[in-house]
This record gives structure tokens, sequence and C-alpha cells, in this order.
């Protein structure tokens, strides 16, 4: 019986085997590791490979406090898993501190001192103290090639369902050994510790009672690892793996928390579902999150490994209390969505398939909240929050694909069926939402992070624990108003467990009760708080003290900032009590409308589109006379007092019947103009509006104006939003351009 496992690849690199440069494979391995550590102390340490194995090595060097560089060749780390998946993971790992070089290969080792220099592809010099190669493992099949048993290219030993080699006589398991896939059908070696010890039963029962007593059926290769405070596991194949083996394939992204996020600690967690395109058939899954990646792993093992189809994920009974899962688990929900996409009630792209899209003229429509909407999203996106779809319809066009999205993908999926149900046929929902296409397509590597002295250096922004004023606390929201009035004020908020935008919500909630000069410490488990933070508090001008982040748990320190400080933090160059220095960047541009003139109507639009054609965000603001610009053509009756009435009579019905400021000669030079307009292809005043909406032009119309002048909303066009002077003022506030007209 063979097992002689597999050998660490250790390809001919120029200066590969000088001192100091390790590969990884058995406890005499690591205990030289160990001995290297403990007489060199090394400051820094380079782990080439991003593998399981890799990843773990790279926690446990910076758990002794060397300074720690990866280096892989291919684009991401963990090749089991997806890209997608992947940039998970190196988002945690930049957390970490942990220096990343991503599609970048090792040309050569060379000594220079007391130190090795790696010299990478692109040109890149790394200088370290120590490394660890860890590149993968290769089948230690060399006594079973002399002997005359069948190998497959890489050395494998090619076996049967009885593990038996070409020699019935001998038998083989373990790392040294090709199978044919339960899933791709191909032999290939399984190199886990799992499989491993199963087919030795297989082999023990075959020796002891005859070859086929048992047979060893396949491992589809379930794996997992820790990689510093999160999981990443997969079973199955990925993706990626599938397609250039011309399988046809379906994937889903969904997230989701580690248990019912009313109940405190629950943590994010991302499920990616590859399932056949002909017949339903789970073909791969993979999981990275906090906590509970395990036994969402193991589920899905189960049913890739029984060969079940994708729907039955949605019907898995499951142990529920709040502490451990939902009542409809992870799990279930990726059943569930993949259950609507065969059903034809939604059709997904993914992150990778935006750009296609965009060059196809697609309309991207963010159904977020213009708070999500403020802090990022896709370049060319239009705002349209989920809660006002169904009223600002009119701003979506008909002709153009529609691909609808919000943070995670379920408002994406609300807002697709509320198109289809009102006529969009052309509309899709982006699979696993903003957050998986923002993690994707930002920068994967972490360079230039090293420099001499980070070692044992761990993440703190702006501060520490020590430095924060820890006068009164007040747990939860909603502190006392008699810890308001202090200046001192420290107030903690959890928000951990809810979904973007609840902890930006619960954050902007507290500090607007904050005197200034208070801070907030609030904890949130949404990966996606630690760069939204730090954007609100640079668009609010509050000061971000310190982010810190330890088992998925983002801690952030905010100040309430000073008005004064406000004020001067957002004018060049300035810098107000250690605020952050802002230049003042506006990108808005706003329009008060006072007029109902066509020829000023015109203007305003002219200017309006222009405007929002050169990436400005553009607030009309429609006051007294102004409204009737926004009248629709057709009103419904509406009920109005004597007043209201008589304004009606008076004002002009719509923007088709608006009057010229000069040479109106009772209504004929209206007609001058607009027959002089369609001569000179110049677009009508209607025309202008529906160009200004569907650009994004944010239409408000004055509340106070309208109760003067009679008008009634219901007369407005929709997608029109009613506001005050203070709406006014916050778009003002932050356009570079204000025009009356």
């Amino acid at each position: 019986m063979l097992s002689p496992g597999a050998d660490p690849i250790k390809p001919p690199i120029p200066g590969i085997s000088q001192e100091g440069i390790f590969t990884l494979r058995s406890v005499t391995d690591i205990d030289s590791i160990k001995e290297y550590i403990d007489t060199k102390r090394p400051e820094r340490a380079i782990v080439v490979g991003g593998g399981f194995i890799g990843l773990e090595m790279a926690e446990n060097l910076h758990a002794r406090g060397a300074f720690v560089t990866i280096v892989e060749a291919l684009d991401q780390v963990m090749n089991p898993i997806d890209f997608e998946m992947a940039a998970l993971v190196h988002q945690h790992l930049k957390s970490k501190n942990v220096e990343l070089y991503l599609g970048s290969a090792v040309q050569k080792f060379e000594k220079r001192g007391s130190r090795i220099v790696v010299f990478l592809s692109d040109g890149t010099e790394l200088d370290a103290d120590m490394i660890v190669l860890s590149i993968g493992v290769r089948p230690e099949g060399t006594l079973a090639k002399n002997a005359g048993l069948e190998t497959a290219p890489n050395g494998a030993i090619l076996v049967n369902e009885s593990l038996q080699t070409a020699d019935p006589s001998i038998y083989a398991l373990g790392d040294a050994v090709a199978f044919p896939h339960p899933i791709l059908g191909m032999a290939m070696p399984v190199p886990l510790a799992g499989p491993a010890n199963k087919q030795a039963r297989v082999v023990a029962d075959n020796i002891v009672k005859g070859a086929g007593t048992r047979v060893w059926k396949g491992a589809i290769g379930t794996s997992i690892a820790k990689v510093f405070d999160i999981t990443a596991a997969a079973a199955g194949v990925a993706e990626k793996l599938l397609k250039k083996n011309n399988i046809p394939v379906r994937s889903i992204i969904t997230h989701g928390g580690s248990h019912a996020g009313y109940y405190p600690g629950s943590q994010p967690l991302t499920i990616k579902t590859i399932f056949s395109a002909e017949n339903g058939q789970i073909l791969g899954a993979q999981v990275v999150g906090y906590d509970g990646v395990d036994k969402r792993i193991d589920l899905l093992a189960e049913q890739i490994r029984r060969k079940a189809h994708i729907s039955e994920l949605a019907e898995i009974e499951h142990a529920y209390a709040p502490p451990f899962s939902s009542a409809k688990d992870p799990v279930n929900i990726a059943g569930m969505v993949a259950e609507n996409l065969l059903a034809g009630m939604t059709r997904l792209i993914a992150w990778h398939e935006v750009e296609a899209f965009q060059k196809q003229g697609a309309f991207f429509l963010d159904v977020r909240t213009q708070d999500e909407f403020s802090l990022g999203t896709i370049p060319g996106a239009v705002n349209i929050p989920l809660d006002n779809l169904r009223s600002r319809l009119a701003e979506i066009p008909k002709d153009r694909f529609v691909v609808a999205f919000c943070g995670v993908g379920l408002r994406g999926y609300l807002a697709e069926r509320v198109l289809r149900q009102n006529g969009w046929t052309e509309v899709a929902n982006l699979s696993g939402g903003y957050k998986t296409w923002e993690i994707a397509t930002e920068p994967q590597s972490h360079k230039g992070v090293y420099h001499r002295g980070l070692a044992n250096v761990q993440m703190n922004v702006a501060g520490k624990k020590e430095d924060l004023v820890h006068t009164t606390f007040a747990e939860g929201s909603g502190m006392p108003e008699q810890l308001a009035l202090r200046k001192d004020t420290v107030v903690k908020v959890d928000a951990c467990g809810l979904q973007c935008p609840g902890p930006i919500m619960r954050l902007k909630a507290e500090i607007d009760r904050l005197p200034e000069g208070g801070r907030i410490i609030i904890s949130a488990s949404d990966p996606g708080f630690a760069r939204d933070v730090a954007s609100w508090c640079k668009v609010t001008h509050n000061l971000l003290v310190s982010l810190e982040e330890s088992k998925g748990i983002y801690t952030a320190v905010v100040e309430k900032a000073a008005m004064q400080a406000k004020m001067l933090s957002a004018m060049p160059g300035s810098s107000a009590q250690g605020a952050p220095i802002v230049q003042y960047s506006p990108e808005g541009a706003t329009i008060i409308v006072f007029s109902d003139d066509l020829d000023k109507a015109l203007a305003s639009f002219v200017l309006a589109n222009g405007a929002a054609a050169a990436g400005k965000k553009v607030t009309m603001f429609f006051t007294f006379w102004g409204l009737s610009v926004l009248k629709k053509p057709n009103p419904p009756h509406v009920v109005k007092d004597f007043m209201g009435r008589m304004f009606s009579f008076m004002l002009p019905k719509n923007p088709a019947s608006l009057n010229l400021s000069k040479m109106n000669f009772a209504g004929a030079g209206r007609i001058m103009m607009k027959s002089r307009m369609k001569a000179k292809h110049v677009d009508m005043v209607e025309q202008m509006i529906e160009s200004a909406r569907k650009a994004g032009v944010r239409l408000v119309a004055c509340q106070m104006s309208m109760d003067i002048m009679g008008v009634m909303k219901e007369e407005l066009l929709e997608g029109v939003e009613i506001g005050g002077v203070a709406t006014y003022m916050e778009a003002a506030s932050e356009a570079g351009v204000n025009l009356f007209i």
C-alpha cells in the first residue's frame, strides 16, 4: 500500500536554496522555521504563494511580530475560490496591514548583506529577513513510476474505485493518487486530509475482505482556512475552472449574516453558489465570512456530493435560534434566489459584466438611499431610492437596458420586480449588489507598505484607545438629554448585524444629538463600514479619531466637529483643530427658477442639462411663478379654495402654455419662438425637462410657494420632490454654481 503524499513545489529559481528560505511540509520544517524566528527575530518575512497554507503561514508570522509580505503569481490568493470571493480576503489582509503583491512572479533570490532580496517579474525588489515558499505541492509518485505503475503527467498514481493501482496487488491513497473527479470527470489529485483518511478505510476493507468490498466515489474537494479573523471555504469546482472546461454554468452571490441580525454579534457572510445551466445541479460553492462559515460550507458540500438541484437549498432544514442562524438561513436564501432566477422572475448580471453593459448604453439605477449613494456608486448611475421608485418611473427610460442595484442585491431585486410589473422587459439585477462590484473592482494589491520599523504595528489609524475621553457613556441609541448637554460625552453604539446603510444612519442619528466635541464609539460588522465611515466624516467634516478592526468588528471613534471647524475645513488648505485638510472641490450646481416665462425656463434647462453633462449634481428649485414649469399636461381634478382656483385660472396650465417675457403678442410670440426652435432643431421645454430627468437632475418644488400659489402635489410631474429652504440650502452648500432665474 502506497501513501507517499506530496512534496512542496520548489521551482529552479536562482538562489532558492540559500539560508533563510524555507519550504513547508513536515513537523521538522515547522521546527526549523520556529527556531529561525526565535534566534533571528526577523523583522520582515515574505511568503511566496497565496494558497491556504501560505495564508495560514502569513497569519502566524504576523502573530510572531514580523511584517508580512505575500507574493502571488496569480491575480488573487486562494486559487480554489473565484476572484470576487478572493477580493474579500484581499480586503481583510489589507486591514491587517499585510503587504500584497498579486500577479507578481519571482525571478530570483539574491543575498544582500544579512538580508535576502526577492526580484519580481515587474522589476520590483523586496528585501526580507526570511522567505517561506508555499507555491503548492506535487504528488510524490517516483516509487510508483519506477515500479512501472501507471501515473498521470504530474506524477500522481492512477487508481480505480477500489483504490488499486495498475497492479491489483498494490493499493495507493492520499495526496499521491489521482481519481476521476465527481464533477469534472478527469483524474486529478485532491490533496486534503479528510479524503485521505476516508480512503484509508476503503483500502483497509478491500485488503482484508477483497477488492470491491468498499468503493471510493471520489472527493469534490471541500476545503476551509482561517485567515486572521475571517474564514474562507470552498466545495466542488470554482466557476472559472468549470468555464475553462467548457461546462455551461450559472452563479449567484448572496450576502447574509452569521445569525439573526437583531441578535447581538451577527457578522457578515458571503456565499457564492455555482450550478449547471443545463439541469440545475449544484457544482460548486464558496463561503467567506467571520462566523458560521464552516457549517454553511458543510451543508453545501453535502448537496454538491449527492448532486442535488439548486432549488433544494431552499428546502434544507436547519437548527434555528437567533444566536445561531436566521429562520431563513443564508444557504436557504441562496436556493431561493436561484429559484427566482430559474423561474424567470429575475435576470442577474455579474460584477465583471458591468463594463460591457455600460459600453452598450445601459441605464444603471441605484436604488439605495441618498446617503448611501453619496458615499460612492457605479460611474454614471442614477439614484432613485427604492421607496420613491413607483412615483419616479417616468425618469427611467424604456428604450435602454436597465440594470438595477443596491447594496447587496435585495432592494435591486425588488426594484427589478417593480419595473417588470410596470412594463419594463429589458431589466436585470446586479448579483451581489454594489458591495461585490466595489470590492472586486478596487485595486487588489497592497504594495509599497513596508518600511523599516513596521514590525509589531497593529491597525490603528489615528489614535490609541487610551487617548479617548471616557468621562460619560451612553449605551445604544437615544442618549439621555442630560448627557447631550455635556461636551465630554462619549456615546457607545452597537450597530453590529446591521447591513449598509444601517450603521451610517445610526451614526448620523446619534451625532446629530451630540454637542460639539462629543464623541461616538460605534461598532459595526459590515466590512463596507470601514470605508463608509471615512467617507461620511469627510463629507460631513466631522473628525474620524480612530478606526480599528478586530475579529470582524469595525470600531470607529468619531468626534463631532464644531461648526466653525466644519466651515474652515471646507476652505482650501485650511485645518481646524486637527481636522483633516479638505480641498474644496464642489461637484454640485443649483438653479432657482422663479419665472414662468418660456425663454427663461428654456435657459434654465439648457444650463441644467449642460451642467449635468459636465458631471455636476444639479438641483433645480422651483418657487412661486416657476412652479408652472413643473405642471402636468393633463393633471387630475383637485379640490382648491377660492384663491387657489383664481391662481390656477391666471397662471400657465403647463410648460406648453408658457409665454415669452418679451414680444409675447398675446401668444403669437410663443408660437413664433416654438416654430423657430423647431426649425433650428432646438428641443422644446417639455423635451428638455425629460432630458434633465434622465440625466439625474433633481427637480424640487417649494412647499411654501405651492401653498401660496394654490398648486397641489397631484398637479406636478412625476418624480418632482417637495422641499423647503433647508432642502435648497443643503444642495447649495455643495454647489460651486448657484443661479437665480
